[in-house]
């Protein structure tokens, strides 16, 4: 019996209506499936009827791998029906599916059991972030969050910007969006003036934010950016 499909389907990275109006591209695909992965339910579910679902939404089977679920995986349950021959999606809370999103482990159990694989194009904060910052998109390394710890992450931020600086690379990170204006105040602190910072925030949103000066430049005007889906882009040469 051949095995079904998994799609990777991309979510909108913000509320607003503008950021969700290319759904409608994937409505073939949502409407072929009735049984999906997803990181939250709530999220998917909205996904999904703005992208012109017609299922009944209490047709659709939901598979749970939120952070709550995340320890307790049943992948026999979640593979059963791939395993079938049925096509299944995998939606993660906000942006690319597996990309500095939890997600990558069902793409890698698919892969281990081999299921076909098919990612659909979609907004990524991480190379929105990239494009707009005018740092080297050929060399960049993306390290997700950096350490709480005080003294370690004084560490960490002057090996990121020395690497640049030696590789000519981009460097890139996040925060929890409440400890964005922490971070922010680091960054200042341990960075050399004439450092480059690109700060992204709240992409495809209403309020999108996409500045890049040096540190120098950055320390005559602070943005607030508490509570703000954020992406620190550092560039040293």
């Amino acid at each position: 019996m051949a095995k079904g499909t998994l799609f990777l389907i991309p979510v909108p990275l913000s509320d607003d209506a503008a950021a969700g109006s290319f759904t409608h591209l994937y409505a073939q695909v949502i409407n072929e499936i009735d049984e999906y992965i997803v990181e939250n339910k709530k999220t998917a579910r909205k996904f999904l009827k703005q992208g012109g679902l017609t299922t009944a939404q209490s047709d659709l089977i939901l598979h749970d791998y939120g952070k709550h679920n995340r320890s307790a995986i049943n992948y026999g349950e979640m593979f059963a029906s791939l395993l079938k021959g049925k096509d299944v999606g995998l939606m993660s809370e906000a942006g690319c599916p597996g990309v500095a999103d939890p997600g990558a482990d069902i793409v890698a159990e698919a892969h281990r059991k081999g299921i076909r694989v098919v990612p659909l194009v979609g907004p990524s904060s991480i190379l929105l972030a990239l494009m707009g910052s005018g740092f080297s998109g050929q060399n960049f390394s993306f390290h997700g969050y950096l350490p709480i710890h005080k003294s370690e992450r004084a560490t960490m931020i002057r090996a990121l910007e020395q690497r640049s600086a030696k590789e000519g690379s981009t460097q890139l990170f996040i925060e929890t969006p409440f400890r964005n204006n922490q971070l922010f105040s680091d960054l200042l602190k341990y960075c050399k003036a004439q450092t480059k910072l690109c700060i992204a925030s709240e992409l495809t949103s209403a309020d999108e934010f996409i500045v890049t000066k040096e540190m120098g430049a950055w320390k005559t005007s602070v943005p607030d950016l508490h509570k703000k889906p954020t992406i620190f882009l550092l560039f040293a040469r």
